[in-house]
């Protein structure tokens, strides 16, 4: 018995291990996002919408609550972030992705932020 319980208690180990350095990895690239996002010179996204924590929000675009049931489609955020002219010629959103003003990898953590608004 005592050899059956040992591989098995191993896995499970191992199993916690990648799943709290996964959580601490989401939540890395959620704090990054974050910063992105209020960021006056990168992402900027205070610069038009109402963030929750946020200092000194503008209003041209709509407050950012409760995005993940308004955009269940995660690839949905990461396109508006990317050029949403594509989508709506008349926007005033900058296409950060097109326009290289965030990389890919800087788009998909303010998604990532965006998510848990």
């Amino acid at each position: 018995m005592k050899s059956a319980r040992l591989p098995t208690l191993a896995l499970a180990l191992v199993i916690s291990a990648f799943a709290s350095a996964s959580t601490a990895q989401a939540q890395s690239t959620v704090d990054e996002g974050r910063k992105l996002a209020f960021d006056r010179s990168k992402g900027n996204c205070l610069t038009c919408h109402v963030i929750k924590g946020g200092d000194l929000p503008g209003t041209i675009g709509p407050e950012l609550v409760d995005i993940k049931s308004k955009y269940p489609k995660r690839e949905d955020l990461v396109a508006i972030l990317n050029d949403e002219t594509l989508r709506n010629p008349l926007t005033v959103m900058p296409p950060f992705g097109r326009n290289r003003i965030l990389t890919e990898k800087e788009i998909n953590a303010v998604v990532d932020f965006l998510q848990t608004l």
